[in-house]
Formats: structure tokens, C-alpha cells, sequence
């Protein structure tokens, strides 16, 4: 190729590997007639190359920023299931020889044409997108062509990345599968408006595409609570509602659901507050199940999330693959079902108690 191209076999290694030290027309140049010749890189050399480049130690002081853009600089942490994407992250990319850093851009005298300027100065090339709260779709200042980057979550969609997210339609449809193995059908869904915000309407477009399947009479409307994420709020204010408890109550002896699918464990506290307890009076299936509850439902696997984000940004790193990609993907990570004692086989759900704010406990 060196020969043909009438370079030196340095500069066309480099061009191959796509290292930013060859001018673009010379890279283009280089790949287009190593085309032509048919050529087609070693894969278990490449495995080998990157083997080697795993076990160098000076990589230990390679960063990857970790951008996260929440209202609070820890905030994000108190969302289970961000908190384990960071976690699995950070495990991954020090297995890698990588050191994961938390930039907080909401911090005082924090602009994105300063953190572009930051990672620049620091020489820092990978970034890990962390989802965002939706306040803001794009992220202008930030130079994308000199970055590997990979975004977890849907938000900001504005720069088109590849992408890590949950599957939300199979944790739904999987919830909803094993839901109706026990008979039941009459399936509520419960979820603070902010949450799916998040998911940019992810999970009320699953649970709308499960009830396209029931007849009209099991097809019960969506429950949007208030905020009880702690993107804006003290912990005070993170605690179950009376006024959203009120409401639970009367979406419940409206539509008289078998069972409620939610995201939250404070859905389950409401539902104790009003004096029903799953399964005997309803079932209940959290679809982000934490590490201390002894409910049914999905784990989400967030730690694989955090995981896979690490893996696609440190092969972008090893074949020096930099800017937007012409071609966005997402990866989906399915969820896994746990069984738990909110849903069971034993359906006795005649004569249930009706839900009344009256059992608000003050």
C-alpha cells in the first residue's frame, strides 16, 4: 500500500489505525486505495494489538470524563439505577487501566466552553455522556471532533452518539408476561411524571404498545405522580405525597386494577398507606428493582449498562475513532426477572377492600 500510495510505511500505519497525526485527505487517501487493493486488516493481530495496548501501564493515567448535568452535583446518585451505571462504569474502565473522573456541569462558573477548554488542557479524549435530567437537548462548545464519546440514556438527544440505554419494551413486556401467567390482566401503571420525562416517554409508549394487545376493558390509563426523583427536590419533599396518595386512591377504585406496575418503591408505600397490601389486594411489580426489597419484579441490569459504555468508548480510543459518528447506534440491555412476594399464583382477588385517602396516615 506504501509503495502504490508512494508513502512511507509509517505514515500508512497510522492512516489505517485512523491516528489524528495524518491530515484527513491523507487518511482518505491512504484507506481508499488500501481499498482498492482489497486489503483487509489481521483480526486476531488487531486482538493482539489491543491486548498489549491493555497491559500498558502508562495507561493508568489516562482519564475518561464522566459528564453528568443534574440540578445537584450528587443528585444523580440517589436514582438507583444512575448511581449502578456510574459504578459498573467505573469497574470497567479500571479493569481497562483507565481512571473514570465525575465532571459535574452544573457546577458554579461552569460553562461548556469551559469544560471543552478543561478537557483539552487535561488532554482528556473519552467521554462517557451520563443521562441528563432533560433540561437541555444539545451541548454547544463542546469540540465532538477531537472525543470518543458514548451517551447513556436518551437525554440530551443534540449530539447524535452511539448510545447505552435500557430495554425499556422488553422490561415492560416481560413484567406484563409474567403478570398475566397469574391470571391477571387488569394491569395499572404507576410512574412520577419526571421519571419517564428521563426515558423521553420510553416506558408509557411500552406499556400503551402491551394494552394494544388487551381488550378496551383491560386497558387501563397511566398514572403520572408528581416529581420523587431528587433532581429538584430536599428529602422532605421526596416523601410519599398526600395529595398523590389521594390520587392513587381514586385512580384505584376507578379502574380497579389486578395488579400495578411501577418504578418506585414509594408507589408501594402509598399503597400500604391506603391500606392495601400486595399481592392479597392487588399485585405489584417494580420495574427497577433495588438491592434491598423482597419485591417482585426486573432487575435492569444498570451495572451492565455502565459496563458496555466503557467497552464501546475504549475500542473507539484504541482505533483513535473521533467526532460524531455518520451513523448513530443504540444498544439495549434487556433486563433480568426476579421473583418476589408482591406477585404470586394466588389470585384471590374477589371483595377487595377499596382504596380511600381516608387511610392517610397523617
Amino acid at each position: 500500500i506504501a509503495r502504490v500510495a508512494g508513502m512511507h510505511n509509517t505514515t500508512v500505519s497510522l492512516a489505517l489505525r485512523n491516528s489524528q497525526l495524518i491530515p484527513d485527505a491523507t487518511r482518505e487517501r491512504i484507506r481508499a486505495v488500501a481499498a482498492q487493493m482489497g486489503y483487509c486488516p489481521d483480526p486476531a493481530l488487531r486482538a493482539l494489538v489491543a491486548y498489549r495496548n491493555s497491559r500498558r501501564q502508562n495507561r493508568q493515567s489516562i482519564t475518561i470524563a464522566y459528564a453528568t448535568n443534574w440540578a445537584t452535583r450528587w443528585g444523580w446518585k440517589e436514582m438507583a439505577s444512575q448511581e449502578r451505571h456510574y459504578e459498573g462504569a467505573k469497574k470497567k474502565a479500571a479493569g481497562y487501566g483507565y481512571h473514570l473522573e465525575h465532571f459535574w456541569l452544573g457546577e458554579e462558573g461552569m460553562s461548556l466552553a469551559r469544560f471543552n477548554q478543561m478537557l483539552v488542557h487535561r488532554g482528556i479524549r473519552g467521554l462517557l455522556l451520563a443521562a441528563h435530567d432533560g433540561c437541555s437537548d444539545e451541548l454547544p462548545g463542546i469540540d465532538w471532533s477531537r472525543l470518543s464519546a458514548v451517551k447513556i440514556g436518551s437525554f440530551p438527544r443534540s449530539p447524535a452518539l452511539h448510545q447505552v440505554t435500557v430495554d425499556h419494551a422488553g422490561i415492560m413486556n416481560l413484567a406484563v408476561r409474567r403478570i398475566r401467567q397469574t391470571g391477571r390482566h387488569r394491569i395499572g401503571f404507576v410512574i412520577p411524571h419526571d421519571w419517564d420525562r428521563l426515558a423521553d416517554q420510553a416506558w408509557s409508549r411500552a406499556i400503551l404498545a402491551e394494552q394494544a394487545l388487551l381488550p378496551n376493558r383491560d386497558r387501563l390509563p397511566v398514572l403520572r405522580s408528581t416529581p420523587l426523583s431528587s433532581i429538584s427536590q430536599g428529602p422532605a419533599e421526596r416523601l410519599p405525597r398526600a395529595d398523590d396518595t389521594a390520587k392513587l386512591a381514586t385512580w384505584y377504585d376507578q379502574h380497579q386494577p389486578e395488579a400495578i406496575v411501577s418504578l418506585t418503591p414509594a408507589t408501594l408505600e402509598r399503597l400500604s398507606r391506603l391500606g392495601l397490601e400486595a399481592p392479597r389486594d392487588v399485585a405489584y411489580v417494580d420495574l427497577c428493582l433495588g438491592e434491598a426489597t423482597t419485591a417482585a419484579g426486573v432487575s435492569q441490569n444498570s451495572e451492565r449498562i455502565g459496563e458496555i459504555a466503557v467497552e464501546m468508548l475504549a475500542t473507539q480510543l484504541e482505533q483513535n475513532v473521533f467526532g460524531t459518528p455518520a451513523v448513530p447506534t443504540i444498544t439495549s440491555v434487556t433486563g433480568t426477572w426476579v421473583d418476589g412476594s408482591t406477585l404470586t399464583a394466588d389470585r384471590e382477588i374477589a371483595g377487595r377492600p377499596a382504596a380511600s385517602a381516608g387511610h392517610l396516615v397523617a
